[in-house]
């Protein structure tokens, strides 16, 4: 690491905490210090109506004494602050509850470059304020240009740049800078006195590679003009196609019910599954923190756990729970890297892209409803049950007829897992949580 330091002021704060939490009486010590800056801006009508550019600091750590833990964070990284602080978490840690389970992971000799990963881009924290303006003004005058649009829930762009570093009593010390930014815009449109709304946003690491003001304006209009004049439907059994953003939202309601936190809690319908077959065999699902340039990617979790490749389907079998080192503890298992500091996140957690174009999942369809947008909650993980107010397009005869509202889409995970029909082949990593077009055989949609 030493070849590779990025802010050598930051680690040696890092490990001067490390080092004081231990000769004040804790026998393990995990700090974290996050150097980051952003900028956002919102407009609407043409107008700013939001904007910030602010840059912070802070340190938090986690101390272990006798397998009893207290943790606390602090903004002022003088250390006549942080020396209080640390000695106050040591007298409340000695005033905890014993948890066999507690403690830091072990330290690996595997290690991952961040540079490998190419998860950092100057290019975003350099470009001029002022364009930064002018991308979310000219988003937004893009979209208001077609007359079907009649108002704006207003345009975004936002940008962060992030230096986090690691250091662990179990000798780990680390750092690594990332970068994101983000353009976004909502919209209305009306007719005959209905209003819809819908939108759209893209980010990316790279600026190079975000969507231009007129791709997100185009995207953004035919995704609310194709709502207008909905219509209700009557109460029914019909094939579901979810969007691309939908298919996102239904895995990370799996996420949730593979992760280690629900699964040693008994608060998912999987807990008892691993080695079983859950799903069809069309159904493959990744969690892979080490994909270049992905949103997900990290060289190591938030405990110092290298980041690795896990298949957590294979071909509809259940192949791994995803943990930080405490749930893996709990379970018996080994860390998959995931921790996130405050519990058990994903990386990249991805459905496999099938070999079906989305049109020709259409135009297999007899009927049914394509889902681009779910409302409200109504998601168990305890049961895998599903039910949320929804908006899509009504599909006849293999193509799009109308758009329909006022529904409730209901089911059950675990049976929409077995009862997959198609998968499409346009995954797009725009979220660190994806996948491409999904075709479930038949769900409930309550209507009239």
């Amino acid at each position: 690491m030493n070849s590779n330091i990025l802010n050598r002021e930051l680690k040696d704060l890092a490990e001067w905490a490390v080092s004081y939490g231990l000769k004040t009486g804790a026998e393990e010590a995990e700090v974290t210090v996050i150097d980051s800056r952003e900028f956002e801006v919102s407009v609407r009508m043409g107008e700013i109506e939001q904007l910030v550019e602010a840059g912070s600091r802070s340190l938090g750590f986690r101390l272990l004494c006798e397998g009893k833990t207290a943790s606390a964070s602090s903004s002022d990284l003088d250390k006549k602050t942080l020396t209080h602080l640390i000695r106050n978490a040591v007298e409340r840690a000695q005033l905890g509850h014993y948890d066999e389970f507690a403690g830091l992971p072990e330290k690996t000799e595997f290690t991952v470059e961040p540079e490998s990963l190419q998860l950092y881009d100057p290019k975003f924290i350099s470009l001029d304020p002022k364009e930064k303006i002018r991308l979310a003004l000219e988003t937004e005058r893009i979209a208001l240009g077609d007359k079907r649009i009649t108002n704006s829930h207003g345009a975004g762009f936002e940008n962060r740049d992030i230096l986090g570093t690691l250091a662990s009593s179990n000798g780990f010390v680390q750092q690594y800078r990332e970068s994101y930014g983000h353009l976004s815009l909502g919209l209305q449109a009306e007719e005959a006195g209905q209003v819809v709304e819908d939108g759209w946003g893209h980010g990316t690491r790279f600026l190079n590679e975000l969507e231009s003001p007129e791709e997100i304006a185009r995207k953004a209009v035919n995704r609310t003009i194709r709502l207008l004049n909905p219509r209700k439907i009557k109460t029914q059994n019909v094939p579901i196609i979810f969007e691309p953003d939908m298919t996102s939202w239904l895995l990370g309601f799996l996420f949730s019910c593979v992760a280690g936190t629900s699964v040693f809690r008994k608060m998912t319908f999987l807990a008892d599954r691993l080695g079983d077959r859950i799903a069809d065999p069309r159904f493959t699902v990744y969690d892979h923190a080490l994909l270049p340039k992905k949103l997900g990617s990290i060289p190591f979790d938030s405990e110092g756990v290298p980041g690795r490749n896990k298949t957590v389907v294979d071909r509809g079998v259940l192949k791994h729970f995803l943990c930080d080192t405490y749930a893996a503890r709990k379970l018996g298992l080994e860390s998959t890297g995931n921790a996130d500091g405050g519990g058990v996140g994903p990386t990249n957690f991805f459905l496999e892209n099938g070999s079906i174009d989305p049109a020709d999942i259409i135009k297999a369809t007899k009927k049914g409803l394509i889902l681009t947008r779910a409302i409200g909650h109504g998601l168990n993980p305890v049961t895998g049950d599903i039910s949320r107010g929804a908006v899509g397009l009504w599909v006849e005869g293999g193509e799009i007829a109308y758009p329909v509202s006022e529904i409730t889409i209901a089911g059950n995970l675990g049976r929409m897992l077995e009862d997959i029909d198609s998968v499409g082949n346009d995954l797009d990593f725009s979220h660190s949580v994806c996948g491409p077009t999904l075709k479930i055989g038949e769900m409930t949609i309550a209507g009239e």
